[in-house]
C-alpha cells in the first residue's frame, strides 16, 4: 500500500537534475504516482540544479553524475557547502563501478542509483535516503569502496578514538542496518544507537552514514576485524 501523507508527515520533496528531458519526464511520472512523494523542481545541468535547490529547498535530489557545464560531483559539493540544511543527494548513473560515482559519494552524496533501476527500486531508494537511518545499497557501496578507495598510508587518528561500541556500530552501519536493527543486534535501546552513530560521525568528521563507511574503508578499518 502506498503511504499516505498526513499533517504530521508531509510528502518527501524531490528535485530532478538530468540533462535528458526524457529521463526527467520518466522520473517525474514514477515519483508523482506516489502519494508520499512530490517533485518540486527540475534542472538540465549542474549550475541550474544548484539554483533550483536554493529556490525550492527539496528533501532529496536525484542528480545525474555527468551533465554539461557543472557535473553532478561539483554540483553536489556546491549544494552541500552552500545550502543550509542541504538535501540528501542520490547520484544517478549508468555504471555502478564508475569512478565518478565513488567521487560523488566522497563529495557527500548519500547514495547512488542506476539508470536502469526499476520503478520500485527508485521509489524505495528515495524513501530510504530521506529517512537517513540506513545505507542505500550497502553491498554496492562496499564494492565501490574496495575498488576505488584511496587508502591512507597509516590509519587516521579517529580510528584509535572510537570506543568498542562505536566500532561495532560503524561495522553494522557498513552492513546497511538501520538504528532499530543495530539496537536489536547489540541488545541496547535505539536512543543509545543514535548516540553512538552521532559519535561516529563526529569522530570521523563525516556528514552521514555513507561518508562514514567510505572513510572506514579508506582507513583500513573494515579489514581490521
Amino acid at each position: 500500500m502506498t503511504p499516505t501523507p498526513t499533517a504530521h508527515k508531509p510528502p518527501i520533496r524531490i528535485t530532478l537534475a538530468d540533462d535528458e528531458r526524457m529521463v526527467r519526464t520518466a522520473l517525474r511520472a514514477i515519483l508523482s504516482a506516489e502519494s508520499d512523494l512530490e517533485v518540486v523542481g527540475e534542472a538540465a545541468d549542474g549550475v541550474r540544479a544548484v539554483g533550483v535547490v536554493r529556490e525550492v529547498r527539496p528533501d532529496v535530489v536525484l542528480m545525474d553524475v555527468r551533465m554539461p557545464g557543472l557535473d553532478g560531483i561539483r554540483a553536489t559539493e556546491e549544494i552541500l557547502a552552500t545550502v543550509d540544511g542541504p538535501p540528501r543527494i542520490i547520484v544517478v548513473t549508468t555504471f555502478e563501478n564508475d569512478s565518478y560515482v565513488y567521487d560523488a559519494l566522497r563529495a557527500g552524496a548519500a547514495g547512488f542509483l542506476l539508470k536502469r533501476a526499476d520503478a520500485d527500486s527508485l521509489v524505495q531508494a528515495v524513501r530510504l535516503v530521506a529517512r537517513s537511518d540506513s545505507l542505500l545499497f550497502p553491498a554496492a557501496v562496499r564494492a565501490l569502496a574496495e575498488e576505488h578507495a584511496r587508502a591512507y598510508p597509516t590509519p587516521p587518528p579517529w580510528v584509535a578514538r572510537l570506543t568498542g561500541r562505536e566500532s561495532e556500530v560503524l561495522r553494522h552501519m557498513a552492513d546497511g542496518l538501520t538504528n532499530a536493527e543495530i539496537a536489536r543486534r547489540m541488545g541496547v535501546g535505539p536512543a543509545t544507537v543514535k548516540s553512538h552513530v552521532a559519535a561516529v560521525l563526529a569522530k570521523t568528521g563525516t556528514r552521514d552514514r555513507t561518508q562514514a563507511v567510505i572513510a572506514a574503508y579508506e582507513a583500513g578499518f573494515m579489514s581490521a576485524r
